[in-house]
């Protein structure tokens, strides 16, 4: 394809979120294997404190977080005008216009994966390449998340939810008793496992409250389900693929933020060790969450399964992990697609 015929694709990373980082490592893989014979990338960095930039440098400085240097950025900002569906560069001798074909925000978390990015870009008229802005909000939201499974007819854990205002020691033990001990408080719309807490006992509760609410003004309580993760990589918006399951094996604990990237006392089996009968339903009950919150292009599916074989659902994240040895590529791999076949589908989907 020549070289003015490449279609401009906008890769966005780092973001206001503590899982910045990620992103980093998230979006240079996925920058290191497009095919850049039909695709040109546009690196758009998201600063710490906000300030977007397109960075002009090489792609080794993005995951060893250099890449923000005033010789390699031009701040930019996403243009108001849908005829351009573009971004505007602000240089010093005025503004310059870039139209852009397609966005892929490898964002991780709050600020980029709960519909706030994908809002910006829509109002641009910029195709985006995931979830939209009400299925990434709603997909964050762990309650309308859960409640709208349900209504599709997914078991999803019990709960209860709070807020900073509503907080009440009294009400706590109520809907501790309720949900039963060990119990998980987490924040209602915060990524990667931060601020979560596994409540033992009545004692624990209120801080464990406290500690979420660090993190969101919404705090939800929730039953613990018996069993273990599994998780299920669907990709497409109308015809649907899915990778492989995999299965989280913890020896301690729960899968936290830092279990999810160091696995210290942890593995994760792909595929997982269950009956194929049993990987064909968690496949076609993540396909049947996936629809139902609304998702597109890809998606990583999380639930829980009992000893006695039922599927609970756990959540959606809408932009998972993206490096080569992530879980959502991992189960494409273990399910014969590469890498690189996965970024070519996914990147075909704006087509």
């Amino acid at each position: 394809m020549e070289e003015n015929n490449r279609k401009k694709i906008a890769v966005l990373f780092g973001g206001c979120s503590s899982e910045y980082e990620v992103s980093l490592q998230s979006a240079y893989a996925v920058i290191t294997h497009m095919d850049t014979r039909k695709y040109e990338p546009v690196l758009i960095g998201i600063a710490k404190d906000g300030r977007w930039y397109l960075y002009q440098g090489e792609p080794d400085s993005i995951p060893a977080d250099t890449w923000c240097r005033e010789d390699k950025c031009i701040p930019a900002a996403v243009s108001p005008d849908k005829n351009l569906h573009g971004i505007l560069l602000l240089k010093e001798q005025g503004i310059e216009e870039i139209s852009l074909d397609a966005a892929l925000p490898i964002l991780h978390g709050k600020n980029g994966e709960d519909g706030t990015v994908q809002g910006a870009l829509e109002l641009a008229g910029i195709p985006l390449i995931g979830c939209n802005t009400m299925s990434s909000a709603i997909c964050m939201d762990k309650e309308t998340a859960h409640r709208l499974a349900k209504e599709r007819g997914v078991k999803a854990p019990k709960s209860h939810t709070v807020s900073k205002g509503e907080l009440n020691e009294m009400q706590l033990r109520i809907w501790g008793r309720e949900l039963g001990y060990p119990l998980f408080v987490k924040p209602l719309r915060a990524g990667s496992s931060f601020g979560i807490t596994r409540v033992e006992k009545a004692e624990d509760l209120q801080k464990a409250v406290e500690h979420a609410l660090e993190y969101d003004s919404y705090v939800i309580l929730e039953e613990m389900i018996e069993g273990f993760e599994v998780g299920c990589a669907v990709l497409g918006t109308e015809e649907l693929v899915t990778g492989a399951v995999d299965e989280i094996e913890l020896s301690e604990g729960f899968f936290d933020f830092t279990e999810k990237y160091t696995l210290k006392s942890s593995k994760i089996h792909v595929p997982a060790r269950i009956s194929p009968g049993k990987a064909e339903e968690i496949k076609e009950t993540a396909k049947v969450i996936y629809r139902g919150l609304g998702c597109s292009c890809f998606a990583r599916v999380d639930m829980f399964l009992t000893s006695e074989g039922e599927i609970y659902f756990n959540e959606v994240n809408t932009i998972p992990g993206f490096t080569s040895h992530s879980r959502y590529p991992s189960m494409m791999k273990a399910a014969e697609i590469s890498f690189e076949d996965l970024l070519s589908r996914l990147l075909e989907l704006q087509e």
